[in-house]
């Protein structure tokens, strides 16, 4: 198999490594993320992940229950720096050399993120975690990925979630939900969808950056899209 893509950036959700239970980190699911990404890599291509913090603590939601905005947000960016470090373990133990980068300051345990030392280690075949998110409140890691994805020229973010693409209804819910194969970024905020926040969804639209939406839950799915299988659904750069 031949990689479609030069270099790659993927968004994972923190929730996705808690498995069933909702809350904090279950090795089964992160051992098996780390396989999916370690197959990925080895099709030759540079490789990154922004990973958030949704396991543990999610801003926006603790400020809905009473806290500051700002340190909740700050609080949701640690966790994602727990997820990034415990993500490179098991990359590493999976044989992959792995930095993670982060926003926020934290030099006894990860990188500060520097886009040049950023784009150095993937031309030298590492695996890069970007933590943090953007260091800054009100931005949530989906601009994050957004944002690193167009810094270190990503040609592509992929968003790996629980389904197989962008429906125009929650699949979950309503079962007679259509899904889309192909849909623009402006059709994506002009339906309120919630694929990524619209902050996150303008930036790629205005940098013609492509968004690949599928199901990592699917083994092998990861693979199939790097290798340019047309599964899952892709989100053009389209402004008409």
């Amino acid at each position: 198999m031949k990689a479609a893509y030069r270099r790659i950036l993927i968004k994972l959700s923190g929730g996705q490594l808690a498995g069933e239970s909702g809350f904090g980190i279950s090795p089964a699911v992160i051992a098996r993320i780390a396989g999916e990404l370690r197959d990925v890599h080895e099709l030759g291509l540079q490789l990154c992940v922004v990973i958030g913090g949704g396991n543990v603590i999610r801003g926006i939601d603790a400020a809905e229950q009473g806290l500051d905005r700002t340190s909740a947000d700050y609080m949701g960016m640690l966790a994602s720096i727990i997820n990034a470090l415990a993500l490179q373990d098991v990359l590493e133990k999976a044989g992959l050399a792995t930095r993670v980068l982060s926003a926020l300051e934290m030099r006894s345990v990860a990188e500060p993120y520097i886009r040049r030392r950023a784009v150095r280690h993937l031309e030298k075949g590492r695996v890069v975690v970007f933590a943090g998110g953007t260091g800054n409140p009100y931005f949530s890691t989906d601009t994050a990925a957004a944002l690193r994805a167009m810094e270190i020229g990503a040609q592509v973010i992929m968003k790996g979630t629980k389904v197989d693409g962008i429906y125009d209804a929650d699949p979950v819910k309503n079962p007679s939900a259509k899904k889309y194969q192909t849909i623009s970024f402006l059709s994506i905020l002009n339906q309120n969808l919630k694929v990524m926040d619209a902050t996150a969804i303008s930036l790629c639209m205005d940098n013609n950056l492509p968004l690949i939406v599928f199901n990592l839950k699917e083994q092998g799915n990861f693979k199939r899209v790097a290798t340019g299988e047309a599964i899952g659904t892709l989100v053009t750069p389209d402004r008409r």
